[in-house]
């Protein structure tokens, strides 16, 4: 009831932000994605192959935004900025007349109205998997609040493969007129391999296959074409803290931001096949949010990992050796190492020290962000400089 009542609040704060900034949203074409985990990644995806192409064209992620080729932070912890901070920068896109919008939605901002107002042209959803249950309760809300951004788009764009497909399937049949698109390594796809080449660009790994078909999906409604794409495709880069190897040499160190238990199987299950050594994974799950993954995040770790460092990731007010215990419950593969150790900067250099040649180091959950929470507020955190700071150590050891 009292987040009804506050989502009220934030649907009036809404439409004075689309008054107070002349409705700017009119003026240009926007493209919204959505999904559990991915959305980073594509929204990057969409944005460079449009930008290589020659469209005009600005973004919001997670990361920050990118408008009219000038990068802006847009605050701790924030992927969809507040009503008034999003109209504000679709303002600015729409003075230098950009032509299309990024922007990555999660399942809050659409609850709470703070994309009200905005034409979707597109909708991609990348997935959607149990996350966020805290807020939403069930599955079936946190996927339907996902779907009211797809449904309202001109065009909205799914994942064929993904089990929300079931429902949405049902929902299609109800909404004949609307146009929808699936992506996925199925051939009953619309968009798949067989009629976009992946073997012509640099994803090896599943998860970015899909958010890279999703991706294609996308731009080819604007009239990019395979070729254009595959030619964008060849100097793109990865966003900060995806998948990014940060040392390779004896050992190799990799910092990503997941935090899901899917984010967690694709990637670990991706390297295990080609790690000759241990992988070593680093992580912990953030406090006053969904705990029932907690031990989901263990147990999923502990199938592909040998040595599983618990840490903290912002806890907030809730104990680090709580959150740390409620994960290891989860874990039942006793054939791995588990390390209990709160302190993420101590997890680690121990993590460092203890790697041998050929092994993997994993850090997830933090990636890009530039502070952690520990119960009094944001405090400033760089997880790249800690990474930095204990390899240097190592190598003059």
């Amino acid at each position: 009831m009292w987040q009804k009542i506050k989502n009220q609040y934030h649907l009036f704060m809404a439409v004075l932000a689309n008054a107070a900034y002349l409705f700017p949203t009119r003026k240009i074409k926007v493209i919204g994605v959505t999904g559990t985990d991915g959305k980073t990644t594509t929204v990057s995806l969409i944005y460079h192959i449009l930008s290589a192409n020659n469209f005009r064209v600005s973004m919001v992620t997670s990361i920050g935004a990118v408008i009219n080729n000038k990068n802006f932070d847009i605050g701790f912890h924030v992927t969809t900025p507040s009503s008034f901070s999003l109209q504000k920068l679709i303002k600015m896109t729409s003075i230098k007349e950009t032509d299309y919008f990024i922007l990555e939605v999660t399942s809050h901002a659409i609850d709470q109205n703070r994309i009200y107002g905005i034409p979707f042209e597109i909708g991609v959803l990348t997935n959607v998997t149990n996350e966020h249950l805290d807020y939403h309760k069930t599955y079936k809300n946190y996927l339907y609040t996902k779907l009211k951004l797809i449904f309202k788009a001109k065009i909205g764009i799914v994942n064929f493969d993904d089990d929300s497909y079931s429902y949405i399937s049902k929902l299609k049949e109800t909404n004949k007129n609307h146009k929808l698109l699936t992506f996925g390594l199925s051939d009953k796809a619309d968009i798949n391999p067989n009629n976009f080449n992946l073997g012509a660009v640099n994803f090896k790994d599943k998860f970015n296959q899909y958010n890279l078909l999703a991706a294609v999906a996308a731009v080819r409604q604007l009239g990019v074409t395979n070729n254009q794409i595959i030619n964008a495709l060849k100097v793109f880069k990865m966003p900060i803290g995806r998948m990014q190897t940060i040392y390779d040499k004896d050992f190799k160190v990799v910092i990503d931001f997941a935090h899901t238990p899917n984010a967690f199987y694709q990637i670990l299950s991706y390297f295990r096949p080609i790690i000759k050594g241990k992988i070593i994974h680093v992580f912990g799950s953030a406090g006053e949010r969904d705990a029932k993954k907690r031990p989901i995040l263990g147990k999923t770790s502990s199938e592909y990992s040998d040595v599983l460092i618990l840490t903290a990731e912002d806890p907030r007010s809730e104990n680090v050796d709580k959150i740390i215990n409620e994960i290891s419950v989860g874990i039942k593969n006793e054939k791995v190492n588990i390390l209990k150790i709160p302190n993420r900067k101590k997890a680690i250099e121990e993590a460092v020290k203890m790697a041998k040649k050929n092994d993997l180091i994993i850090i997830t959950g933090k990636a890009h962000e530039k502070s952690m929470n520990m119960g009094n507020g944001e405090e400033a955190w760089d997880e790249f400089s800690v990474v930095e700071k204990a390899l240097k150590i190592h190598e003059k050891n």
